[in-house]
């Protein structure tokens, strides 16, 4: 079976002496769970392997039981150490001070239980980690897969892989795309946003949400600025409301709004959002285009091009730390800008979609980018890009 490059994280953190929690984050249908049993049928370390997914969510006792549990069989067999998993946990009303309070007592007592925790909300896990368990964890990100996994794994080739996007479990289904959209819909889509970002406490108007997660992936690699957003959802809203749902949308690395390069901070966060799905199938599920009507028409694929090129960039911000944004300046522009420690990169994304203009220049002369180029049609060709860690981009920035 296929193995993320999260699994060598987590088998050796935990053979490192007991110092913090390991969190397993990321969106849904990632792979969270596979890659952590994946672990578990490797190690040496006992362990206990617990679901918070069919208990009562205000049964928050039920934390302590589990742990107690695993305290007594890490007694009973009298091993160094031991190994307690809970997937779903974020199901658990305030479960973050359950655990808190339960990974406190063992530290006092130096009790050698190692602890793994996941959830299938990587928004409910993120609120319940800033709220009581800052200096006891670690994060191991899972974000969206890319192309090189997706095309180890299941074979498929670069353009297949930039319409159906990198969900492993709807890879099965591409050549039948009718079955494709239904599994994109019902087992990613509807659950991310019912389950998942309708249960934050920010989501006051869940009929603007949803309207706005499905306008935003439309517009994938577009610009779109709050007060036409509004002009054409349904529902009642304001832009306060709609940048606040925005930000929860990627937040749950579902859909992101790219906000404009400047030399100040107040221009950025004023700027028109250039709207960016973290996973192209969320794009092309919206649609009503065949992947073979899409491919062969130039000045459509373009845009699956370039929100392929803006996925792969966004799924690897996290973990090198820098941020994403759009350049633009009247008739010159400029797709990408990658921002780190004050200094940056500067992408242009050639496609079927429109011919090159002078962004790259025009941002040159601006900003004085470190490295500046083209991917597609006479640069870095877009299957190389995306199998590229933008890590080693970031760490060359002086060479």
């Amino acid at each position: 079976m296929f193995k993320r490059a999260q699994y060598k994280e987590l088998e050796l953190r935990l053979r490192e002496q007991r110092s913090k929690i390991q969190v397993i984050s990321g969106p849904r249908q990632v792979g969270k769970s596979t890659m952590v049993k994946q672990v578990l049928q490797e190690t040496s370390i006992a362990y206990m392997l617990v679901s918070a997914d069919d208990v009562n969510h205000s049964d928050t006792g039920w934390i302590s039981e589990v742990w107690d549990t695993a305290r007594a069989r890490m007694k009973m067999t009298s091993a160094q150490e031991y190994l307690l998993v809970i997937d779903e946990i974020h199901k658990i009303d305030n479960w973050s001070e359950a655990v808190k309070k339960e990974w406190d007592k063992d530290t006092f007592y130096d009790v050698n239980l190692k602890v793994v925790i996941l959830g299938s909300s990587r928004l409910l896990l993120k609120d319940g980690l800033t709220e009581s368990l800052a200096g006891r964890y670690e994060l191991i990100r899972m974000p969206h897969w890319s192309f090189g996994e997706m095309r180890e794994a299941f074979n498929m080739d670069v353009d297949q892989y930039i319409f159906f996007g990198g969900y492993p479990g709807g890879a099965m289904f591409i050549h039948n795309e009718r079955r494709w959209r239904k599994y994109i819909k019902d087992s990613i889509v509807a659950p991310a946003i019912e389950k998942d970002v309708l249960r934050t406490k920010v989501v006051y108007k869940p009929a603007l949400m949803k309207q706005l997660f499905e306008l935003g992936c439309a517009y994938s690699g577009e610009e779109l600025s709050l007060n036409k957003m509004l002009g054409q959802l349904q529902d009642v809203g304001n832009v306060t409301t709609l940048a606040g749902y925005l930000t929860t949308l990627d937040e749950s690395r579902l859909l992101c709004g790219l906000k404009k390069y400047a030399s100040d901070s107040a221009r950025k966060y004023n700027s028109v959002p250039k709207l960016m799905v973290y996973n192209t199938a969320l794009f092309s599920v919206q649609g009503a285009l065949s992947f073979g009507k899409a491919y062969t028409t130039p000045s459509l694929w373009g845009r699956w091009v370039e929100s392929a090129v803006g996925a792969h960039l966004l799924n690897q911000a996290d973990e090198y730390d820098y941020r994403l944004y759009y350049w633009r300046m009247k008739s010159n522009e400029v797709d990408f800008v990658i921002e780190h420690n004050r200094q940056c990169i500067a992408i242009e994304v050639k496609s079927g979609r429109r011919t090159m203009n002078n962004g790259l220049v025009r941002f040159q002369e601006q900003f004085h980018p470190v490295r500046s180029f083209v991917v597609g049609s006479g640069g870095v060709p877009i299957e190389e890009f995306l199998m590229w860690d933008i890590g080693k981009l970031i760490d060359n920035f002086e060479n």
